[in-house]
């Protein structure tokens, strides 16, 4: 449907971008609440520093933000940028995954991914912890996303659970023999869990140059906070979707190079 009229594709892009940044706020919200304990389906969304609730005004996606100029309308205190900059992200991550995949039941199924990677990314930047929840729902969405592609379900399950579990086992005895070595926990079992999950949509081709970019960004981040406890979550989040975007390319130009 894309790339065969420019207005088509400009008006998708736009609707797409729009839903990316809708679901930027929402996920952003979800995430707050988890790692603060607080009930995800119910209840009106507040302040985080005068809880009190908010108006439709207040949570239109990234205006409300510029039109308040960063700061809370009923107490003044400065809002987090990290609230617009997620759902500047989530609508940059929506349209590149449209454009990628096109309107299609793959673009779909990486549109939830990335929604999934978002909500588990901003909890463990919170609270250093991966909530299950998360991996299960990304594994549950990888099986039932499996009669929608064009791709046999034999051929799927069987690349996935490759991938899935050379990465997974890998990363777990990799961290045993580190944790032994260091005499301190290397990495988090919600990372491993991650990698075991992603790795069912990667394969293990994907999986290994997931893990590659994930460390490089890893390495960023650690930069960044300038702190001794990192959040790997987020590195393997965003390295999840540069792989799904270019992954196939770059594995197919390394494999050109023998």
């Amino acid at each position: 449907m894309l790339h065969t009229d420019i207005f088509l594709t400009a008006y998708i892009l736009v609707i797409t971008g729009i839903l990316g940044a809708v679901f930027g706020s929402f996920i952003n919200c979800m995430a707050w609440r988890i790692a603060h304990g607080e009930n995800v389906l119910s209840g009106r969304s507040h302040c985080a520093v005068c809880d009190h609730p908010l108006g439709a005004a207040d949570l239109v996606p990234v205006f409300s933000y510029l039109f308040l100029g960063g700061r809370c309308r009923y107490c003044g205190e400065k809002i987090s940028p990290r609230y617009m900059l997620t759902e500047l992200l989530m609508a940059a991550a929506f349209v590149s995954v449209v454009w990628k995949f096109d309107v299609s039941f793959e673009a779909l199924r990486y549109l939830v991914l990335v929604c999934i990677l978002l909500g588990l990314a901003l909890v463990d930047l919170e609270i250093y912890e991966i909530p299950n929840v998360f991996i299960i729902v990304g594994i549950v969405w990888w099986a039932v996303t499996i009669p929608l592609m064009e791709e046999s379900a034999v051929s799927q399950i069987t690349r996935g659970l490759i991938g899935g579990l050379s990465i997974g086992i890998g990363m777990l005895l990799l961290s045993l023999l580190f944790d032994k070595i260091l005499k301190k926990e290397s990495l988090g079992g919600g990372d491993i869990k991650l990698f075991f999950m992603v790795g069912l949509y990667l394969g293990i081709g994907g999986s290994l140059l997931n893990l590659i970019i994930a460390c490089l960004f890893g390495i960023i981040l650690a930069l960044g906070l300038k702190q001794n406890r990192i959040p790997f979550g987020p590195a393997i989040a965003a390295a999840t979707l540069v792989t799904t975007l270019v992954g196939q390319e770059v594995v197919q130009w390394y494999i050109g190079l023998f």
